[in-house]
């Protein structure tokens, strides 16, 4: 008896503890953490307010007891026998069009099966939104660029010495987390190449790389970024990077291809803007709302020009059709250059994959909604007459009511289907910011909404804002940008290299809001001054083949504007001025032939005028110059924060063939020809011009060679007579090796 209550005591014990064991190794099922995923990622798209599938809602407590039109979902007495569950284990629920797995996970069916069987527990008052958490089909409003910016404390290095610039200390913990080490420092003379081009888009003269590369005081490069950042040529440069964000050109497109009076007013408020180091914050509030501001003038009007840049249709199918298209272009090009978001993909229904409501766009548009036209009236398609604006002689923007009529949400973006009214609001992406606007002031003049949203856009605490625009300027320096790809911070995007580091140069920009501070703390880093060779080349391209870890920098071809404008530099023709009309660029007659009245289609400026800067030439949208268009021009037809950068055979028959390079070979050769006699001497000034160095031996060798093959050549055709009396075999000889070096692979890039 003893030895049998023995047993059964044991046999207790064992089932005892064994059960305790079970309960530890199954801990409560927690809503937040294990539920409402999965409810969002899975089920509230088709079962909340504004799509009610088969009559369910599980956007609550209530809605989820409350069942649908199939009766109740779950069963509380028998929780396993729940109409929900046995739909999902079936593989019928999610819907597989919706783009969802066939069937959940067991691991999240075990979640339902123990969330239910715990008694279905639900914080009191929470509502479910099925774009508040990032699933693996889309982001939330958790999504990463929609957070608060944070200033991250700067890593601290174990293998390699502490930096003192923050930049600096990101790129290397990175690297030395991949058992990295950064390329050495480019040799000087390659720096103050690479700088200037950064910084005024110019090659150095070779009186600038002497003096900097003799000068070997420890502040010597501080001193040559200082000096490029207060030079007027930097705003010329760095503005022309925004106005292609801002779509500019000085005509309107389609047929008729009208001009835009006044558009380059525009174009040098930027420039002065860059060259003012103007506050990021002022420089978004300008933009959008110049004439809503507190004491405007005409410099704060002129810079609503960003509004009245898009393409202009003056004889639209349907007017009222195409009032809405106008409305997009509004929309897309502020949330795009501002926000990096594609906002405008709203207009027609919920964001596929960023967590933009439908209403959002509305929302948005709002601020720049007039009311409905009539058929007689084109006003607004245009943008406002001068005389609504106020000012004579300026494309400018203002509101044409204080109270325009209802903006109505359009199903599938079709005028013919109006829904509810949308209300003036931001963007209900970031909660924490969200804003209806105001209705204006007595007494306003405008209804006041295009400030409002300035100011949301503008504001300290719009994470988007300040890490869209630094993303940008990294870009410029490097190449590529952090977030590779900065008109895009959504699902879609490329994930940013360094976060952190984003994270830290946005909040820096918060604090001052200065363009210049941010170049210069990125030209003062060593990560921007790397070699664009590394010893380990080979090695280091088999773990990071697309440079995202930054353990070199990048060598990059001339944009189109650069490299016309280099071309005038090294012949000593190019003209600085600054501002004012534009200058209309010779075309080859073969660019006219699709022009109707050829002859009255175009007309060049004076060729004394055509040697200024290539932002100041006459953009036309249904002409741009071949040469600029051959190196990536943009076409303007919408924001570009990314130019293509192709290398296709024909930006080498361009260079061989077009009319402006072969000019300025001729005039290179024309200059060196007046200074130096002796072969020897002219090829030194030809690569001194060009290269901005001297020859290396081989080279002097081959350049010479050069000189004498192509001078007997055209002393042959001289005596054929197969040349104009007025061409000099030495002449054209010369201009032929200029041509050589204008064409090279030195010349068109930058280390």
């Amino acid at each position: 008896m003893t030895q049998l209550r023995r047993i059964l005591l044991t046999a207790c014990l064992w089932f005892t503890c064994s059960q305790e064991y079970s309960l530890a190794a199954e801990p409560t099922v927690d809503f937040e953490a294990d539920i409402a995923p999965v409810l969002v990622r899975r089920c509230v798209e088709c079962h909340q307010a504004n799509n009610v599938s088969g009559g369910l809602l599980l956007t609550s407590h209530a809605a989820l007891l409350a069942g649908g039109d199939s009766g109740a979902v779950v069963d509380i007495a028998s929780p396993s026998e729940s109409y929900l569950l046995e739909r999902v284990t079936s593989g019928e629920m999610p819907p597989p069009e919706k783009g969802h797995l066939r069937q959940l996970p067991p691991v999240e069916i075990e979640l339902l099966e123990r969330w239910l069987e715990a008694g279905i527990q639900w914080p009191e008052d929470r509502e479910l939104d099925w774009l508040e958490r990032t699933t693996d089909l889309r982001a939330g409003r958790d999504w990463w660029s929609l957070q608060p910016i944070s200033e991250p404390e700067l890593p601290r290095l174990v293998k390699l010495p502490q930096p003192e610039n923050p930049i600096d200390a990101f790129i290397l913990a990175r690297l030395e987390q991949h058992d990295l080490v950064p390329a050495r420092q480019a040799d000087r003379s390659v720096l103050l190449r690479r700088l200037t081009f950064d910084l005024v888009g110019l090659p150095p003269t070779p009186t600038q790389i002497a003096d900097f590369v003799q000068d070997r005081s420890p502040d010597a490069w501080e001193k040559v970024i200082d000096q490029l950042l207060a030079s007027p040529q930097y705003g010329v440069r760095w503005a022309r990077f925004w106005l292609d964000l801002a779509r500019y050109a000085d005509t309107s497109g389609y047929e008729r291809d009208q001009e835009k009076p006044y558009a380059w007013k525009y174009r040098d408020w930027v420039i002065k803007a860059f060259n003012d180091d103007m506050p990021y914050q002022q420089f978004v509030i300008e933009q959008l709302a110049g004439d809503e501001i507190e004491n405007p003038n005409e410099q704060s009007v002129i810079a609503t020009g960003f509004l009245r840049l898009g393409t202009w249709n003056d004889e639209p199918n349907d007017q009222e059709d195409y009032q809405y298209e106008r409305l997009e272009d509004l929309v897309h090009t502020t949330t795009t250059a501002f926000l990096g978001l594609t906002v405008k993909c709203a207009r027609c229904h919920t964001h596929k994959f960023d967590p933009i409501e439908h209403e959002d766009y509305y929302r948005v548009a709002s601020a720049f909604w007039p009311g409905p036209i009539h058929a007689r009236d084109r006003a607004w398609l245009g943008g406002p007459s001068p005389q609504e604006i106020g000012m004579e002689n300026v494309l400018a923007w203002t509101d044409i009511t204080t109270a325009p009529s209802d903006l109505h949400l359009l199903k599938n973006g079709d005028r013919a289907q109006p829904q509810q009214t949308v209300e003036p609001a931001s963007l209900s992406c970031v909660p924490a910011m969200y804003r209806a606007f105001d209705p204006p002031s007595a007494g306003a003049k405008t209804s006041g909404r295009r400030l409002q949203l300035a100011k949301w856009i503008a504001d300290i605490k719009n994470p988007l804002t300040w890490r869209v625009a630094v993303n940008r300027v990294w870009q410029h320096h490097f190449g590529e940008a952090i977030v590779r790809t900065p008109d895009n911070f959504g699902f879609l995007a490329d994930p940013p290299t360094h976060p952190e580091l984003l994270d830290w140069l946005a909040a820096d920009f918060v604090s001052h809001g200065s363009f210049k501070r941010l170049h210069k703390l990125i030209l003062m880093s060593q990560t921007w001054q790397q070699s664009s060779l590394h010893p380990a080349q080979d090695t280091y391209a088999l773990i990071d083949s697309a440079n995202r870890l930054w353990w070199r920098a990048e060598r990059r071809r001339l944009d189109a504007e650069a490299l016309r404008d280099s071309m005038l530099a090294v012949t000593g023709e190019l003209d600085l001025f600054l501002g004012g009309e534009c200058f209309r660029p010779t075309l080859a007659p073969e660019a006219l032939e699709g022009l109707s009245m050829k002859s009255a289609a175009y007309e060049a400026s004076p060729i004394d005028e055509q040697n200024r800067r290539s932002i100041y030439g006459y953009l036309q949208r249904s002409l741009l110059p071949p040469l600029l268009t051959a190196f990536d021009l943009c076409d303007a037809t919408g924001p570009t924060g990314q130019r293509a950068v192709t290398l296709v055979p024909t930006q080498s028959l361009t260079l061989l063939n077009n009319q402006f390079v072969h000019d300025r070979s001729q005039k290179l050769s024309e200059t060196i020809l007046a200074e130096a006699i002796e072969p020897v001497e002219q090829v030194q000034r030809a690569w001194l011009a060009t290269i901005r160095r001297e020859p290396s031996p081989s080279e002097l060798d081959a350049s010479i060679q050069h000189l004498t093959v192509q001078r007997a050549a055209f002393t042959a055709q001289a005596d054929a007579k197969q040349l104009s009396q007025d061409l000099i075999p030495e002449h054209l000889a010369l201009a032929s090796l200029c041509h050589v070096l204008l064409n090279c692979n030195e010349f068109i890039y930058v280390d």
